[in-house]
């Protein structure tokens, strides 16, 4: 199994994993959604709320705030040595104080660690008229997005089977599959449709160039042909912001290891026991 990157930032990644199966491709990226942990706002004590948002709004609007998350600094609270009483191991706090006329921003929340942040500054989450006012503390928790959607690392984690394009020795590069492709993936060639240049990627495989290329009366078969490999697929992940897109991937990974090789005990056990 490998991993080829064409594109790795700070928060996007976009990658192909090669001489894997569907079966692990699709767990791959449901573990990265749902299973790498990171914090979110869960409790939030209101002290005075006169805004147009009733407190449950206002909470919840709060609570899908991304947050930046160090895993090595925080545990969820089920694994905490406090119990789940609350620690500075388990959950992040922030207090939040604005008086109107104005609009509440996520800059607003003042954290008590400063490392476990917003991460962006600028998400709105209540106007303010005249005398009116917010004042709350609010606590994140580490949780998982199995558990609720605001605990998801990654705002886009999806893939595809690498696209496969033959073309056979009857085409005669009279172009219609060219004009009907979405995505410009062909382009006419001295003798025959060709690929363009470093658009293979991109085909979405609809096979709508099939189409063209039998309503030009061909014969039984059209010369092109579009096969999904499901050996290779296409990554695109985007994080949130909260982690890294990488220790994303890695956590991910990590946590399949982990659940494969408690796996094997058990069936080593239960084998042993027979």
């Amino acid at each position: 199994m490998e991993i080829s990157f064409s594109r790795l930032d700070e928060d996007i990644a976009r990658f192909t994993l090669k001489d894997a199966t569907p079966a692990f491709a699709n767990t791959f990226r449901r573990t990265m959604i749902g299973e790498v942990p990171t914090l979110a706002i869960e409790d939030v004590l209101i002290y005075d709320n006169n805004s147009a948002l009733f407190d449950e709004m206002l909470a919840h609007r709060l609570g899908l705030i991304p947050i930046k998350t160090d895993l090595s600094e925080y545990v969820k609270k089920s694994e905490c040595s406090c119990g789940g009483e609350g620690c500075s191991s388990c959950q992040a706090i922030f207090t939040l104080s604005v008086e109107g006329p104005g609009t509440v921003h996520s800059s607003d929340l003042i954290p008590a660690d400063p490392r476990a942040t917003p991460v962006n500054m600028d998400i709105p989450v209540v106007k303010l008229e005249k005398d009116q006012k917010v004042v709350l503390e609010a606590r994140a928790e580490l949780n998982i997005g199995d558990e609720h959607a605001k605990w998801e690392p990654t705002l886009a984690c999806g893939y595809k089977a690498y696209p496969v394009i033959t073309i056979d020795d009857r085409c005669d590069a009279c172009g219609n599959c060219v004009e009907e492709c979405p995505r410009n993936v062909l382009r006419v060639g001295k003798k025959s449709v060709e690929i363009a240049d470093g658009k293979l990627e991109d085909c979405s495989m609809c096979r709508l160039c099939e189409k063209a290329c039998m309503a030009s009366g061909i014969g039984d078969r059209p010369a092109i042909s579009v096969k999904p490999d499901n050996t290779r697929f296409l990554f695109v992940v985007e994080s949130d912001g909260s982690l890294p897109v990488k220790e994303i991937m890695t956590c991910a990974l990590g946590i399949m290891k982990d659940k494969s090789d408690s796996l094997v005990d058990v069936l080593n056990e239960i084998s042993g026991a027979i």
